[in-house]
């Protein structure tokens, strides 16, 4: 099987850093918090910059105890439970789909100023996203050197402000400071806040960075330096050559800076500078995005399917056409919206960064002992400070702006949406989540069991199995006894069914349903391991029949040699099962791809055919044939 390649060193995962945390704050920051608090929003970079480089060595300790591609979700996955682990690689994907969205959206609002240009500003956005996308596919090297490329250009164009600006700033233009009061400071941290969001991305790569434990958190410290520095310098030149009144007016301050530095044909110059920056910035959620589904898919916390790497290019393929197709959705959804979208992406990636610093202290009490080459200096006492700091900013945005209140609504409903994709997940994957859920929806089960097993499909898979009187039947999951009873009749009396479930809940229906026809040569054996085995007490039999199990099994080819053991040779099976849920929920891996099916089966010592039926919610897989002889490949 195919693995990520160990390939980057520091200077790549800095500059993935710089790219990857430098946000839109420091391009669109003078603008938005001049209008909040004036000349004293310098204060507010100040204060914030200091936070930040203590935030991102809370990311330095956690990157080198588990320097894997999961970052967040990885952190969490051992600070918390399964479920909050899955919550918060859910928020950490939202958010960075958010941020590339508002990144995307931002840069061509730099290059294209005019809001006629639509369709071309579409365009060329939708052309970006492919580009890098396809350089994510084909390898994490040419990723790499892009990466690069974009973090000299985007220091670059700052520092070609920052430089001849400290010869324009006007003392005057600073005074008075404090034209809104200090309070206003939090409000205005709390807009530039997202300038540092990022630190997650560099974690995402550590299964492809050389020694990571010790490379990613240096990365990642000196990279919130760096934009610290520059985001610092960067507002005191903007509010020193422009006064702030008018910055506040402005939806591109640093083009009115950089033409007043450098004339019309630098600020030209500029812009497309500042494009390409934020494009970089965009490029490495798009790069390391794909890498938190890849953890998330491997733990069967996502489609499972998006899990895999490429044998040629070492990339999780799958995954980046998947990142490709929701980048493409959320900028559709959020382009034009820049204030909207950094409102909403704001609150989320506060809360998503609470419960980062919260595991530092939550690790510190359940791993003592594992090395740490960063440790957080007085974890516990700044953990509570700086969870403090994020309410407190949260709070004061949400009493100062009149739409916060209806921002957060939505986004809660955002993240509550994973609960039920979360469940699904399970369903899928959890042998004792399976077990609740089918307990829990027994009855609701019975009530639909003419259009969960049409009677037509019914009708099918007795057909298949063709005269089964007298003989003995193994119905493996039999869940309400829809087909149990279908069984009982056809064997009549002188033969025997042996149903097994792993649900109590619903083999109590399945007995009393049963004792009301007096089907008593029906054998309920209740197997709460079934999803790993065929129970040790069923003898042999002349057929195997199974509705809806396949996708349950953990392992599948341990259980279909169990059941070959059980059969003769000629015995029939038929198993059914559910493809396409909904026509929206992926199929368990194996069972998209008919040819996998048939060698799983065929690698057991059964020959089967494979067919594929609509429904009118989903779809149904036939798999049925027979056991054959090690000698006879094929019947």
């Amino acid at each position: 099987m195919a693995e990520l390649k160990r390939v980057l060193g520091f200077w790549t995962i800095l500059s993935l850093s710089v790219a990857s945390i430098m946000g839109t704050g420091l391009f669109f920051g003078a603008a938005i918090v001049s209008s909040y608090s004036g000349n004293a929003s310098i204060l507010a970079w100040i204060i914030l910059s200091i936070i930040a480089v203590y935030i991102s060595v809370y990311f330095a300790e956690l990157v080198s105890m588990y320097p894997k591609a999961g970052g967040i979700y990885e952190f969490s996955k051992h600070a918390y439970n399964r479920f909050f682990s899955f919550m918060m690689g859910w928020l950490a994907w939202l958010v960075g789909n958010l941020t590339t969205a508002l990144l995307v959206v931002a840069a061509i609002d730099y290059l294209i100023p005019d809001p006629s240009q639509f369709w071309l500003k579409i365009g060329i956005s939708i052309l970006f996203i492919l580009i890098l996308n396809l350089v994510a596919y084909i390898g994490i090297e040419a990723s790499a050197f892009l990466l690069v490329i974009f973090a000299i250009t985007a220091i670059s164009v700052l520092l070609s402000i920052i430089f001849p600006g400290v010869f324009h700033i006007n003392a005057y233009n600073y005074s008075p400071f404090f034209a809104f009061g200090i309070s206003s400071i939090l409000v205005a941290m709390f807009f530039i806040s997202e300038s540092f969001f990022g630190w997650e991305s560099a974690t995402y790569l550590a299964e492809e960075t050389q020694e990571p434990e010790k490379v990613t958190p240096k990365a990642i410290i000196t990279g919130t330096i760096i934009i610290g520095i520059l985001g610092i310098l960067i507002s005191v030149v903007s509010l020193g050559v422009i006064p702030w009144k008018i910055l506040a007016t402005s939806n591109a301050p640093l083009s009115i800076v950089s033409e007043r530095i450098l004339g019309d044909i630098g600020m030209k110059a500029i812009n497309i500078g500042i494009f390409i920056a934020l494009i970089g910035s965009a490029a490495g959620g798009i790069i390391t995005m794909p890498r938190l589904i890849l953890a998330l898919a491997r733990d069967k916390l996502f489609i499972t399917q998006l899990g895999s790497i490429h044998e040629k290019f070492k990339t999780p393929h799958k995954a980046i056409i998947f990142q490709t197709i929701v980048s493409l959705l959320v900028f559709g959804m959020a382009f034009g919206r820049y204030k909207t979208l950094l409102s909403l992406l704001l609150p989320l990636g506060l809360i998503m960064y609470f419960f980062v610093i919260l595991s530092v202290p939550v690790l510190r009490a359940k791993e003592p002992n594992i090395k740490r080459e960063f440790k957080v200096p007085f974890a516990s006492l700044s953990s509570v400070i700086l969870m403090a700091f994020i309410l407190s900013i949260a709070v004061v945005w949400i009493f100062s702006d009149s739409n916060a209140i209806n921002v957060m609504k939505l986004g809660i409903s955002l993240i509550l949406v994973a609960i039920p994709i979360y469940l699904l997940l399970e369903i899928y994957h959890n042998p004792d989540a399976t077990i609740k859920i089918n307990d829990a929806l027994a009855y609701a089960t019975l009530l639909t069991e003419k259009l969960i097993l049409p009677k037509n499909i019914r009708n099918e898979i007795l057909a298949l199995l063709g005269d089964i009187k007298g003989k003995k039947i193994l119905e493996f999951g039999c869940s309400v006894g829809t087909l149990t009873m279908h069984l009982a009749e056809a064997v009549n009396p002188n033969g025997r069914v042996y149903a097994t479930d792993l649900s109590r809940k619903d083999l109590l229906i399945t007995k009393k349903r049963l004792m009301k026809r007096g089907h008593s040569h029906v054998i309920v054996i209740h197997d709460e391991h079934q999803v790993n085995r065929v129970h040790p007490s069923i003898p042999h039999v002349d057929a195997i029949v199974s509705i809806g199990m396949m996708g349950y099994l953990q392992d599948v080819k341990k259980v279909l040699k169990e059941m070959r053991d059980l059969l003769p040779y000629g015995g029939k099976i038929v198993f059914v099962d559910y493809a396409d849920f909904f026509k929206m929920i992926p199929n368990v891996a194996w069972l998209s791809n008919d040819g996998v099916i048939e060698k799983m089966f065929r690698d057991v010592g059964f020959s089967v055919f494979v067919t594929r039926k609509k429904g009118l919610f989903w779809n149904y897989v036939y798999v049925y044939g027979i056991k054959f002889h090690e000698n006879i490949p094929y019947v």
